[in-house]
């Protein structure tokens, strides 16, 4: 459905009874329910075939909800009025009394909390006035979606509504996660902002999870995963492969023919989808620097690489 008032609404309506609805953010579109309805969240579950140990992230449109939900450290509330709204998701201690639905937290003593920037999903978010769980609206473990073709490739038939904006997020990659404790800050999922940005912020420096236990999306080896193999940092391709491009290597089609590493993650799930859907057997992409967002993309690309097909 086209991205107006009226979607808004019946997205809203459609929520608040229940189900759940594809709505684009700045990082990816998200499949989104009532995060106060275990049952609504079940749908989410059910629809992406999702593994239920693996949390949710909850979208709030205000710090008054999310500070109903989450305690927030004066760390915490630092990144908050920094990096607040954008691609930037804390685990934090949940609260007690907090409205969620303990189906969210997959029985976690945290929660995973951002506000999003993106104008639908926080027009959406005011018109239900609740939290939304929404994490990527495509099916467990698969590419991640940056058009509506993408979720109706995905999940048609299982979910009611797509709003649909006719253009690909801002950042074309899921949200850094980072859990806020009280020894430091560390980095579960890298995305658009960088661990420089979030030092800049707090003075300290942010340390690689360590433990392996699951707090939030995106921890999984596989994940993100196209239907066909997909090698890494290659310079050229066979015939069977569809090389994406990097730079000064131009491939079949190229993610930034300037090496641009911001283009290079705003393309990078569109480009994938369609390298996956090409004749080629197989997909490969070129080598991408580990500096910035490249730390993010390479993430996705190594656990792309690891669910694929071969």
């Amino acid at each position: 459905m086209p991205n107006s008032a009226e979607a808004i609404a019946e997205a809203a309506r459609r929520i608040l009874a229940g189900e759940c609805v594809a709505v684009p953010t700045e990082t990816v579109y998200g499949l989104a329910a009532d995060a106060t309805n275990g049952e609504a969240v079940a749908r989410i579950y059910e629809a992406k075939g999702r593994p239920s140990f693996n949390p949710l992230i909850v979208h709030v449109g205000t710090m008054d909800m999310a500070r109903d939900i989450a305690d927030f450290s004066p760390t915490a509330l630092g990144l908050a009025e920094a990096l607040w709204p954008g691609p930037l998701t804390m685990v934090l201690p949940h609260r007690e009394d907090s409205p969620i639905a303990d189906i969210v937290t997959a029985g976690l003593p945290t929660i995973a909390l951002r506000l999003p920037s993106e104008p639908t999903m926080r027009r959406l978010l005011s018109k239900v006035g609740k939290p939304l769980a929404a994490p990527s609206a495509n099916a467990s473990g698969q590419l991640s979606p940056t058009l509506a073709a993408h979720v109706e490739k995905s999940l048609g038939g299982r979910i009611g509504l797509i709003v649909d904006t006719k253009h690909p997020p801002h950042h074309g990659l899921e949200s850094t996660i980072v859990a806020v404790r009280e020894e430091g800050i560390e980095l579960l999922r890298a995305g658009p902002i960088t661990v420089e940005q979030i030092g800049a912020v707090t003075g300290t420096g942010v340390s690689e999870a360590l433990t392996g236990k699951i707090e939030a999306p995106g921890q999984l080896l596989s994940h993100y995963a196209p239907s066909k193999p997909l090698r890494l940092n290659a310079i050229d391709a066979d015939e069977d492969e569809y090389h994406l491009g990097f730079g000064e290597i131009g491939g079949d089609s190229s993610l930034s023919l300037k090496g641009n590493l911001e283009e290079a993650a705003s393309l990078l799930f569109d480009a994938l989808h369609f390298a996956d859907a090409s004749d080629r057997h197989r997909i490969a992409v070129a080598p991408i620097p580990e500096t910035g967002i490249g730390v993010a993309i390479n993430d996705r690309l190594r656990r792309a690489a690891a669910g694929s097909a071969g």
